[in-house]
């Protein structure tokens, strides 16, 4: 049978080490920053793209963000598109993700992928709107893995 003095000891290292561990987890852990829009050129797909993005899908769009690491799935591998849907750039479904957001909000965990359209409305009119999601699209298009 174990001392009352050894099982004491044993729960209290068993204390302190939980103790650490989840001070250590704490002190590792980024927050994601969430902030308005900010307006940048609605003729500029590399613009927006950078702005908007990169942050999650990284520079090259390989989902390698700055951010990706915090969510439970990462961001898509968007240098792919093409790659997945037998070499056809999917762009009505690109351009509608970035307007309605995933069909599949799994996908983006809890849904942490930003509703794009509506987004752009208040920065801007129906026609900016369109020419936003048509040329961000566009650049999108243009990350593809040759």
């Amino acid at each position: 049978m174990i001392s009352p003095t050894i099982r004491s000891a044993v729960l209290l290292m068993a204390l302190l080490f939980l103790t650490v561990t989840v001070a250590m987890a704490q002190e590792t852990k980024k927050t994601i920053k969430k902030s308005s829009i900010q307006q940048t050129s609605a003729g500029s797909g590399e613009e927006m793209f950078n702005a908007y993005c990169a942050v999650c899908h990284g520079k090259e769009g390989k989902g390698d963000g700055p951010a990706a690491s915090e969510f439970k799935i990462p961001p898509a591998n968007l240098s792919l598109l093409a790659v997945n849907n037998n070499g056809k750039f999917p762009s009505d479904y690109v351009a509608q993700v970035i307007q309605n957001g995933p069909r599949d909000a799994k996908a983006h965990g809890s849904k942490d992928m930003p509703v794009w359209g509506a987004l752009f409305k208040s920065i801007g009119d129906s026609a900016q709107v369109k020419q936003r999601i048509f040329n961000l699209s566009k650049y999108i298009e243009n990350l593809q893995a040759k």
